[in-house]
């Protein structure tokens, strides 16, 4: 899903099965390809070019915040961000052993309150982890209030066709196994264009 904050843009969705070719994680360390847990690529279809500052929400390991930072070069900078401590750490290690330390930066924080200041990314990534958060809403606020004016977010996440039954929503596994979280497509675009986004596809 891609939603820009003031001017036109176009994305596609990546499927689980063919996320990462072979060429892109050429040179991804190992160990970040062995904590990749998201469910697509929305490094491949964000349009990062040369200079960028990205945002990737939820980064976990750091492949995507890797890959982002490849794209972006030194002359850029992107920014993970991880509710976990141990997964900031896993992925600075991985940026490390991949040559892009020197523009990347790991912050330990929450999706609903971004610790960067307002209009201080390009573009925002994330990959499978929106809908872990039980404020939705709040997330995607905050995702529109760190882009800079004309930026644009990329994500790859779960949907479902129609809205999940009670007995889901309140199971513990299946919040666990991602699947209780997951919203239904029209109400994943309804929120999106609540934020402040404009043309989701």
């Amino acid at each position: 899903t891609l939603g820009v904050r003031a001017q036109a843009s176009c994305c596609g969705r990546a499927s689980f099965a063919g996320r990462v070719s072979e060429d892109e994680l050429a040179d991804v360390p190992a160990a970040a390809v062995d904590w990749a847990l998201g469910v697509g690529n929305p490094v491949r279809h964000a349009g990062l070019v040369e200079g960028e500052v990205v945002l990737d929400v939820g980064s976990g390991g750091g492949i995507d915040t890797v890959l982002a930072a490849q794209r972006v070069g030194p002359v850029g900078r992107v920014i993970g961000l991880d509710a976990l401590p141990e997964m900031c750490e896993r992925a600075r290690a991985a940026a490390s052993a991949a040559g892009v330390a020197g523009w990347c930066d790991f912050r330990e924080g929450e999706m609903e309150a971004i610790p960067l200041p307002d209009e201080s990314v390009d573009v925002v990534i994330s990959n499978g982890v929106i809908n872990l958060s039980p404020r939705k809403s709040r997330a995607f606020a905050e995702i529109t209030r760190v882009l800079r004016p004309g930026g644009r977010i990329c994500v790859s996440d779960l949907v479902v066709n129609d809205d999940l039954p009670p007995e889901v929503l309140s199971s513990g596994p299946a919040w666990a196994g991602c699947i209780a979280g997951a919203l239904s497509e029209h109400i994943f675009c309804r929120k999106l264009d609540r934020a402040g986004l404009v043309d989701v596809a």
